[in-house]
């Protein structure tokens, strides 16, 4: 996302509206929002990002393992290659 698309967003679309951070206005920004907020060293917080990811998309955006960062669903899920090692 460039700075124009950035600036063009209302604050409605972030997680953190003050400071204008995790962009939350598509399905995939969303997904991207939660992921990086998992990951150690990132300003936001996972429970508040996933709260405003909550309100803004309901169950449509499957929550994000905080200790991996990879987006997970129900049940058992392999690696990325689709096979248990």
């Amino acid at each position: 996302m460039n700075a124009r698309t950035r600036r063009s967003l209302p604050r409605s679309a972030f997680a953190y509206p003050r400071t204008r951070s995790f962009p939350i206005d598509t399905k995939a920004r969303a997904r991207n929002a939660l992921a990086r907020a998992a990951q150690a060293h990132t300003k936001g917080t996972y429970q508040h990002v996933a709260r405003a990811v909550r309100r803004k998309w309901g169950n449509a955006i499957k929550s994000v393992s905080k200790t991996h960062g990879t987006i997970t669903r129900p049940g058992l899920r392999h690696g990325a290659r689709g096979r248990r090692r």
